[in-house]
């Protein structure tokens, strides 16, 4: 008897709060894929290149799991507070039947661990299933395939979730039970009594509005122009005017509310009473209403700028080259002409570049200079300005070897004549905007000295890369013909780098990916000094990787938080005032009148943050642009908020179904409440 009762009080409050339940399964999923990272593919195969890096990233989860559980304590501690009130009537009749309170805790603590044993059982499944889809993904987006996928399953992710899952339900649990346990049964039967709230002075209220505005706009002003990110001082300033700034706007909107109200005291059916039911949910819930909108910003910024980063970062990882070789001609293709490389190996060509010194090369720059100065004023021209000033020993290429790679990438190669020049432009040290006031000074065709003779810079400058990686990072330089470049840099004054692509025939059979992991296997036999594709491919899929599962996850532990902490709240507001929506009914109000007054509540009380929350995330993304992007990234802006934006309004599509089901509850509840009255 005891047992089937623990069995359908589990049922009954899993089914009636289901939004709660489902916040807990989505929240396993969330800790078992984040706790498991370490033993998915991208990641062991990023640690045989970047284990530095992946180490670092791995020591950080412990601290998120930490920290999301120190935040999800809270979002339990409101939710089974709201279940504990809503039952009170309940656990009152248990003990008026007899029931010990020492039993009627066991009761409730088997209840509540049995749901979370459901929860768990649910959410992992479904965990180690996305965990794998992510890991595919992932390497997908990077058009790499998977080396030797196999099925993981993290047990000590599992266990570690288990623990701290049920961890803080048991220290939620238990602070309820204190709260509860020393209640007379007559105040358990009787249940919360409405509490009555004071409406603030409509001025008052409307200078908070005002003076909170003011506080958020001044602390995004801070970030956008990057005071923030140059001090701690600045920094602590800024948060505290946009969270100070954030409570103060919610505080006064209970001015705007009396306003519409004065507006509507003519209205007929229940828009008074919808109002009014509404301003009373904003002054009680007020600071729920600002912990939940800095949540949901935190959440949109997260998701925003995680996301817009990281595929800016998986964009600019473009694929020419497979592999860069140093060393004389003989030494390269002594290995790379005979099995088993020769089989792997096709398009072995060479690219040279070496240092001009100014002493036996002097080089004069002036109508290069004037031509950038004619520019409109900027802080890129300012920039390339003091860059050309300090260009007196550009690094020269040879014009063959750089047509190469332009060809294998697809774009027109140069046609050069004598006296004529390229400009390269490291791709690395420069970004959109440099390039484009750059390219708007090489159209008036200036001309540089290189001593006393006259060189014609052709054309719009070059950024692809010279090699596969890091062997040699260029920021200016001069593309010249190998006729001009063997008259400046006789033999063993330069530097030879031989650039190599794979097979089609390989890479198609067992993907890039694995085919360059068996080459480096053998090249590594060979005393050959190389880099591969790996080792560029690895650092994006890092960026890539830490930047969208950290944000992401973060992401979606604050937006479940925000989300189940504002539906918790209204339900445990309207449960409170259940008395009013029944003198409704017995006024003779029907229910769709009823449904129409609580759905319109619901949009407000979560329209209100949420909006205030998606208003403030356009500049916090901004902001954060500002702090952590790379110079050559922050030239993308422009898309890189495209982007954000989108990810904004996706998430508002997904707070639009949350809301229908908290519509959906709500709905449910109105329906009981004239039943109930019905049959009384």
């Amino acid at each position: 008897m005891f047992f089937d009762l623990i069995r359908r009080n589990s049922k009954r409050n899993r089914k009636e709060n289901g939004i709660f339940f489902a916040s807990l399964i989505v929240s396993v999923v969330a800790f078992y894929i984040i706790l498991s990272l370490r033993n998915q593919d991208v990641i062991i195969f990023l640690q045989t290149m970047e284990s530095d890096a992946v180490n670092r990233l791995l020591g950080l989860i412990p601290a998120l799991y930490g920290f999301s559980l120190f935040i999800l304590f809270f979002l339990i501690y409101f939710s089974s507070r709201y279940q504990f009130e809503r039952r009170s009537h309940e656990l009152g009749l248990y003990l008026m039947m007899g029931m010990r309170r020492s039993r009627l805790f066991w009761l409730l603590l088997a209840e509540d661990s049995l749901s979370s044993l459901i929860s768990l059982l649910a959410g992992i499944p479904a965990a180690v299933f996305l965990s794998e889809i992510i890991s595919l993904v992932t390497a997908k987006l990077v058009g790499l395939g998977i080396i030797g996928h196999r099925f993981t399953f993290s047990l000590s992710a599992v266990l570690i979730t288990a623990a701290g899952f049920f961890l803080i339900k048991l220290l939620a649990f238990g602070i309820l039970t204190i709260q509860f346990a020393g209640k007379e049964i007559s105040l358990l039967l009787a249940g919360d009594r409405e509490k009555e709230q004071q409406v603030p002075r409509p001025l008052a209220a409307l200078l908070k509005l005002a003076a909170g505005i003011l506080m958020i706009g001044a602390a995004y002003s801070l970030a956008i122009m990057g005071l923030s990110w140059s001090s701690l001082l600045y920094m602590g300033m800024t948060v505290l005017l946009g969270i100070c700034g954030t409570f103060l706007v919610l505080y006064g909107f209970s001015a705007l509310i009396e306003i519409i109200l004065r507006r509507k005291k003519n209205s007929r059916g229940l828009k008074v009473f919808t109002f009014r039911q509404l301003q009373e949910n904003v002054i009680c819930r007020t600071n729920s209403l600002a912990v939940s909108s800095l949540l949901a910003l935190l959440a949109l910024c997260c998701f925003g700028f995680g996301f817009s980063s990281a595929w800016s970062a998986y964009s600019k990882s473009g694929h020419v080259i497979d592999y860069t070789f140093e060393g004389s001609r003989e030494e390269v293709l002594s290995q790379t002409d005979k099995p088993p490389l020769f089989d792997y190996i096709e398009d072995v060509f060479e690219v040279r570049t070496g240092g001009l010194r100014d002493d036996i090369y002097p080089i004069e720059t002036d109508q290069l200079l004037d031509a950038v100065s004619q520019q409109e004023a900027s802080p890129e021209r300012e920039i390339l300005l003091n860059n050309l000033s300090q260009y007196f020993s550009p690094y020269l290429i040879s014009l063959s070897g750089y047509n190469h790679i332009l060809e294998i990438s697809g774009e027109t190669p140069l046609v050069l004549k004598d006296g004529e020049a390229a400009i390269y432009n490291g791709a690395e040290f420069t970004n959109p905007r440099l390039t484009e006031v750059l390219d708007k000074s090489l159209s008036l065709e200036p001309v540089i000295k290189i001593n006393g003779k006259d060189c014609r810079l052709f054309g719009k400058s070059r950024n692809t890369n010279l090699v596969v990686d890091r062997l040699i990072n260029i920021s200016m330089g001069l593309i010249v013909t190998d006729e001009e470049f063997d008259k400046l840099l006789p033999e063993g004054s330069y530097s030879s780098y031989w650039n190599a692509s794979l097979s089609k025939a390989v890479t198609e059979k067992s993907g890039l990916m694995q085919a360059i992991t068996e080459v480096n296997s053998l090249l590594d036999k060979t005393g050959l000094n190389y880099e591969s594709y790996l080792q560029n491919i690895g650092r994006q899929l890092f960026y890539l990787t830490a930047s969208s599962y950290t944000t992401i996850y973060l992401a979606l532990i604050f937006l479940i938080i925000a989300n189940t902490v504002l539906g918790v709240q209204f339900l445990m507001q309207q449960k409170k005032t259940g008395r009013r929506y029944k003198t409704l009914i017995n006024l003779g109000c029907d229910y769709e009148s009823m449904r129409r007054s609580a759905r319109t509540q619901i949009k407000w009380y979560f329209g209100i943050p949420l909006i205030l929350a998606a208003v403030s995330s356009i500049f916090g993304i901004r902001s954060l642009f500002t702090g952590f992007l790379s110079p050559s990234m922050k030239g993308d802006l422009l898309e890189l908020s495209v982007i954000a934006m989108a990810m904004i309004i996706l998430l508002c599509v997904v707070e639009y179904f949350y809301i229908a089901a908290v519509m959906r509850l709500s709905d449910k509840h109105i329906l009981e409440l004239m039943q109930s009255t019905r049959e009384e």
